[in-house]
C-alpha cells in the first residue's frame, strides 16, 4: 500500500513538472521568436500614426495625458513577473517616450518643423541610460523610432519640402489641397525620386546590418531585433505615405 501511494505521488509530481515545464516553455516562446517580436514592434510603430495623430489634433491635452496610462500599463505588466510581459512592458516604456514627444510637438509646436526632433528627443538621455539596463528593449525601440523620424525629417529637408510643411499646417481647408498638390509635383522630379531611393536603400542596409548582428536568445539580441524591425516598419510606412502623396496628396502624411 505504501509503495502504491509513493508511486502515485511520483506520477503526480511528474505530471505537475511536465505541466509547469510546458507553461514555462510557452512563456519563453511567446516573445522569444522573431515573428512575435516583429509583430509587437511594428504594431507599436503603427499605433501612434492611426491613433495618436488624429487624437492629438482634436484634444492635445488628453492625448498627452494618455502617456501616463501607457506608463501605468507598463508598470502593471512588469509586476506580473513573467518574461513575456516584461518584454511587452519594456516596449510600452519606449512607446511612452515616443508618444510624449509626439504629443508635445504635434499638439502645440507643429508649425515649427525645426523643433520636431529636439522635442521628440525629450527623453533621449533616459533612453541612453536604459540601454545599459534590463529595459534596453524599450530604450532600443524609442531610439530607433527617433532615428527613423530624424531620417524622415532630413529627407523632407533635402527634398525642399520644409516650407510646404509649415504652409500645410497653418493653411485652411481650402488652401491646403493646393499646397499638397504642389508637394506631389515636387516629389515626382528625378532629383526628388533619387533622394528618396538613396535614403530608402541606406535605411534598409542599416536595418539589415542590425538584424544580421542580432540574436533572439538574449535581451541585447532582442533589443537589436526591435531596432531592426522599427526601422523596417518606418521605411514601409514612409513609403506608403510617399506613394499617397504622389497619387492622392490629400491623403498623405502631411495633412
Amino acid at each position: 500500500m505504501k509503495e502504491l501511494i509513493t508511486k502515485n505521488l511520483e506520477v503526480k509530481d511528474k505530471f505537475n513538472y511536465d505541466s509547469h515545464k510546458s507553461v514555462d516553455s510557452y512563456e519563453d516562446s511567446f516573445l522569444s521568436n522573431p515573428i512575435s517580436l516583429r509583430l509587437w514592434s511594428s504594431f507599436f510603430v503603427i499605433l501612434p500614426i492611426f491613433v495618436q495623430a488624429p487624437w492629438v489634433r482634436l484634444e492635445p491635452l488628453s492625448a498627452l495625458s494618455f502617456t501616463f496610462v501607457i506608463l501605468l500599463v507598463a508598470f502593471v505588466l512588469n509586476k506580473k513577473g513573467s518574461n513575456k510581459w516584461f518584454i511587452v512592458s519594456s516596449l510600452l516604456l519606449g512607446v511612452s517616450g515616443s508618444w510624449l514627444g509626439g504629443c508635445l510637438f504635434w499638439g502645440w509646436l507643429s508649425p515649427f518643423p525645426i523643433l520636431h526632433i529636439p522635442v521628440e528627443a525629450v527623453v533621449f538621455p533616459l533612453a541612453l541610460i536604459g540601454i545599459g539596463t534590463n529595459w534596453k528593449i524599450g530604450s532600443s525601440f524609442y531610439i530607433s523610432s527617433l532615428f527613423g523620424t530624424a531620417v524622415t525629417d532630413i529627407t523632407i529637408f533635402l527634398l525642399g519640402l520644409m516650407d510646404q510643411w509649415r504652409q500645410v499646417i497653418t493653411a485652411d481647408s481650402e488652401n491646403a489641397p493646393q499646397i499638397l498638390q504642389k508637394t506631389s509635383e515636387n516629389l515626382i522630379q528625378i532629383k526628388s525620386l533619387s533622394i528618396i531611393i538613396i535614403v530608402a536603400l541606406i535605411l534598409w542596409l542599416i536595418s539589415k546590418e542590425i538584424f544580421d548582428s542580432a540574436t533572439i536568445n538574449t535581451t541585447s539580441g532582442k533589443a537589436l531585433l526591435v531596432s531592426s524591425y522599427v526601422i523596417q516598419t518606418t521605411l514601409i510606412v514612409d513609403g506608403i505615405f510617399i506613394v499617397l502623396a504622389i497619387l492622392q496628396p490629400t491623403l498623405s502624411g502631411l495633412v
